[in-house]
């Protein structure tokens, strides 16, 4: 096995470890393996471009590090924005907590999870400290390769520009960021772990990473809000919510020490912290023997889930499916929507963004204040909830099971109009119309019942618009190719071309209004386009999807 530098650099603390009762010589052999299995491990962010040539002979993670430092290279104008440091580096470690965050719970959690110590060493003659020590410091290296790569050049710059001081005291807050985020990741799990069984936890790890990806964008606003421009000056006016707001503890800390600006409440965030990592960090290393015995729950798959179908729904199926076939197939697909937690991990949160993304637009580009906005006619910004079809409609050919994809050859059918109807209406209203429901009704209580039709209206587009991103994307069967074919080949400037189709809905909407009854002749316009497109657009047969 290779003998890699970071553990000829780890070499120089071997005291250290030792002093701590580690076996480092177990340690290091153990860290040797994993690092080497790590070569055959692709990361979350690289997966979909690796070859098959690539990921046996690298070490993906390494060589995926070029895209942190593109990303680093946007963190640079906070850096350069001016002396108030309060504000400007509350967003830089907002921006980079981010990218450790999601990095941490997509590529480190089955790091913090894994169970084959426990199967292979627990029996060996290896002490658990060891064990446990070795699996943290294997967090630590690539938790530390992550951080230099988003970190370097904007700290480089920060030197140059603002001194030492500066980047001595970032240097602190990043440390003290990656503690923070290391210990409260093992903690979460460590109470899910005590409390629920492993598919719970699994279960709870695909919700924390879809929840984190809306947490940020809302924090975002949260953090730009909590500062007022005047006068191309930044003021700060204290609440109480921004105490949840993390990165600007460590923004704080940065102003008092750059600009000894000592107010209470930048005390406050700073002993925050500075206690809140290392007391994570503690708590996690107390608990540390508890947390390996729960790792074992990951063992149990719990119980099958028998899936109940109430009177009301197997009456809405009848209704809305009109062939046996179709009704099978809109069952399958709301079962793989409902219960893969591939799908669900990279679906759920655009399904997150549509719901926040047309709030976020009216708070930024339209009026603010409710009396005007209610008179408005900022809802059509619903609209923007479209966006995030094509993506999905793209995603519902791939699936963690897709090698089941047999199952299409032997089934009992005649055609395949059934298989992509079905499983359209599946993500309908399955997936999107929830979602679109609760816009609605939040929409109407902010607008009124007047703008009722109007979301009739919307979601006739909507469901057009699936059929439309339907006709003009590749066809593949349902649930039949890898995950790690997905993004191959780009699909962006196809994706970008068919959110035009937004736009013009939009504008035709937005033509309608300016007419007594142009909405609801909008109405009826756009239910003879899906009626018609919906006949002609799935009449596919076997050498369309193979050709």
């Amino acid at each position: 096995m290779q003998d890699y530098r970071t553990l000829k650099l780890l070499d120089r603390f071997e005291k250290v470890f030792i002093s701590f009762g580690v076996d480092y010589k177990i340690m290091r052999r153990i860290l040797q393996v994993k690092l080497t299995m790590d070569g055959r491990r692709v990361p979350t962010i690289f997966s979909q471009n690796a070859k098959k040539k690539d990921k046996e002979n690298n070490n993906q993670y390494i060589k995926s590090l070029w895209i942190y430092v593109l990303f680093s290279l946007f963190m640079i104008p906070f850096v350069l924005m001016g002396k108030n440091y309060l504000f400007q580096m509350s967003l830089f470690y907002g921006v980079f907590t981010f990218f450790v965050m999601t990095s941490m719970i997509s590529d480190f959690s089955s790091v913090l999870l894994d169970i084959r110590d426990r199967n292979i060493l627990f029996p060996k003659p290896v002490d658990r400290k060891t064990i446990s020590t070795a699996k943290m410091v294997h967090v630590v290296i690539y938790l530390s390769f992550l951080t230099i790569a988003l970190v370097s050049i904007p700290l480089i710059v920060g030197l140059v520009k603002n001194g030492f001081l500066f980047s001595l005291v970032s240097i602190v807050n990043i440390i003290l960021i990656d503690l923070m985020i290391v210990g409260l990741t093992a903690l979460i799990y460590f109470f899910f772990l005590r409390f629920f069984d492993g598919e719970k936890l699994k279960d709870v790890i695909n919700y924390v990473q879809i929840g984190l990806s809306l947490m940020i964008m809302v924090g975002y606003q949260l953090l730009v809000r909590s500062f007022q421009f005047i006068d191309l000056a930044v003021s700060l006016e204290p609440q109480w919510w921004q105490v949840f707001i993390f990165p600007m503890w460590y923004g704080a800390i940065t102003e008092m020490m750059m600009n000894g600006a000592f107010h209470p409440f930048y005390l406050f965030f700073s002993v925050l912290g500075i206690l809140i990592p290392l007391l994570s960090i503690w708590i996690y290393m107390k608990f540390n023997h508890a947390f390996e015995q729960n790792l074992q729950k990951l063992t149990y798959h719990g119980k099958a889930k028998v899936n109940k179908h109430s009177k009301i729904g197997h009456l809405f199926l009848r209704v809305i499916c009109h062939s046996n076939e179709e009704r099978a197939f809109f069952r399958f697909a709301s079962s793989k929507m409902k219960n893969e937690r591939d799908f669900k991990l990279k679906v759920y949160p655009s399904l997150g963004f549509s719901v926040v993304i047309p709030f976020f637009l009216m708070m930024n580009g339209f009026d603010t204040n409710l009396s005007n906005l209610s008179t408005s006619k900022s809802y059509l910004t619903i609209y923007f909830s479209l966006i995030i079809i094509p993506t999905i409609m793209i995603l519902l050919k791939f699936s963690g099971k897709y090698k089941g994809a047999w199952i299409y050859r032997v089934a009992p059918i005649q055609q395949l109009k059934p298989i992509f109807s079905g499983t359209i209406k599946a993500f309908i209203f399955k997936l999107y119309l929830p979602v679109y429901l609760l816009l609605s009704a939040v929409f109407i209580a902010i607008f009124g019942v007047r703008v009722l039709p109007d979301l009739i209206v919307v979601f006739l587009n909507a469901c057009t618009y699936a059929v439309i991103c339907f006709m003009i994307l590749k066809k593949s069967i349902p649930f039949s190719e890898s995950f790690d074919q997905y993004n191959q080949n780009s699909n962006g400037a196809l994706v970008f071309g068919l959110m035009l189709f937004v736009a013009l809905f939009a504008g035709l909407h937005f033509v309608g209004t300016l007419f007594s009854y142009g909405v609801y002749l909008y109405m009826v316009i756009a239910i003879i386009c899906l009626a018609t497109l919906w006949k002609l657009a799935f009449n596919i047969t076997w050498e369309k999807i193979i050709g």
